[in-house]
């Protein structure tokens, strides 16, 4: 931003002097200047004064403070980050302000992001995919950065400068879809024909390597002892592989849909599945054989699941939303934003978990304020839906509104919203009571 400079207030008091010692008397000045209007009562020299020195206009920059320009402007989240392409994946840092994302040309990107405005930076950027890059994580320290693409190629490049450290050609027969860093030797891959491979950096090669989908697997997690590793998979089951014993272990009874997603919750005691459909499929930790529970959500479908704490989820969608999702009362809470009309390729937290991150078909990289989820408390009473079948603002921008006074319009409205629906509620219990 261009600010008006301060003007100078030395060259002021030169032309003051000047002035003093040019004028003799108040006689010889009228003799010498015709034009000047006729001198008013009142003390010549004064006069002078304020002639040589006239007091700064209202708004000028001397009137600022200490007449320092503005500092920079802080904003409740960071800018988004334009690309040349659409990202299919993004990942951040463990512990640092870096995020790094891989677009549909294969290349590989860095960006440093700030709450300050006009500090996002590129770091660097890789081009050694030569087909799409389907996904990309950080190792556990934050050191590397390993990719996988539908060149069937494993890369692993290092953060600070983005050179290419190891790459594992022909990794699998065909196109890698999904990646896990399990720990900071074992690495867990899936491809498009089902097969999953597990990885031990230290020798190289793949020390698993199953094949028991039948459609391409989407997602893999892990436990917290890092002993089972859950798959989904576009058959519609979930696997289950247990990678100490090396060993495969089952499926899950089949869906009506795509498993695009899966994730723990419960402090681990719970496995949720999203869908292509729109439904979260919910499993019981070793009762992976068949769902517990089930609820659809008003979504396209259920493409990215990020854990915000132990019972709240956020979940990403085809038709632009980012809902926030309660579990055990299944609940949707609202909405934490959109990349509007445009599919959601994937979501992602920052360290802090201040922020959560997506990445859409809009070619950009947006940042939500999550900072008040953790706190938020779900009723175990439903309450009675909202007759536009709008779902709750949980940000200022979580429908593009940047103005707070908007902001501040939605949170009364809602407010009143939800006291006219807890009234109803009391007088339907009258009523019913009666």
């Amino acid at each position: 931003m261009n600010l008006r400079r301060r003007r100078n207030k030395a060259n002021n008091m030169a032309a003051f002097s000047e002035h003093v010692e040019t004028t003799s008397t108040v006689t010889e000045s009228a003799e010498m200047d015709k034009t000047e209007p006729p001198e008013t009562t009142g003390d010549s020299t004064a006069s002078d004064l304020e002639a040589a020195d006239p007091k700064p206009e209202l708004g000028s920059d001397e009137d600022e403070e200490g007449g320092e320009p503005p500092g920079p402007t802080i904003r409740d989240t960071p800018e988004d980050v334009h690309l040349e392409a659409v990202a299919n994946t993004v990942a951040l840092h463990p512990s640092r302000d870096i995020l790094v994302c891989g677009d549909v040309d294969g290349d590989v990107y860095a960006f440093s992001y700030s709450c300050t405005e006009g500090q996002n930076r590129e770091l660097w950027s890789s081009g050694h995919h030569m087909k799409s890059c389907r996904q990309v994580r950080f190792s556990a320290d934050g050191s590397k950065v390993f990719s996988v693409s539908r060149d069937k190629s494993v890369h692993l490049l290092d953060v600070e400068r983005g050179q290419l450290l190891t790459r594992i050609r022909k990794a699998h027969e065909s196109p890698i879809n999904s990646l896990l860093v399990v720990d900071e030797n074992v690495l867990a891959t899936g491809d498009d024909e089902g097969t999953l491979k597990v990885w031990d950096l230290r020798k190289g090669t793949a020390v698993m390597d199953l094949k028991h989908h039948e459609d391409y697997i989407s997602d893999i997690t892990v436990d917290e002892a890092r002993r089972i590793l859950l798959t989904s998979s576009g058959d519609g089951t979930m696997g289950v592989f247990n990678i100490k014993r090396r060993r495969f272990d089952l499926v899950s009874e089949y869906q009506s849909g795509d498993l695009t997603s899966v994730a723990l919750m419960k402090r681990g005691k719970k496995v949720v599945c999203g869908s292509s459909e729109g439904t979260v499929y919910i499993f019981n930790w070793n009762g992976f054989g068949a769902t517990s529970d089930r609820f659809a959500l008003k979504a396209e479908s259920v493409d990215s699941i990020i854990p915000v704490t132990d019972s709240i989820m956020c979940t990403a969608s085809t038709d632009g939303y980012i809902r926030a999702v309660n579990l055990l009362p299944n609940r949707v809470v609202g909405c934490i934003g959109q990349h509007p009309g445009e599919p959601i390729e994937e979501l992602a937290k920052s360290w802090d978990s201040r922020f959560l991150i997506s990445c859409a078909h809009d070619q950009l990289i947006k940042f939500w304020d999550i900072s008040s989820v953790p706190q938020m408390s779900v009723n175990e009473y439903r309450k009675r839906k909202k007759k536009d079948g709008r779902m709750k603002p949980l940000n200022k921008k979580a429908f593009g509104q940047n103005n707070d006074f908007f902001s501040g319009l939605l949170e009364e409205t809602d407010k009143k919203e939800d006291d006219d629906e807890e009234k109803e509620e009391e007088d339907e219990d009258d009523s019913d009571s009666d």
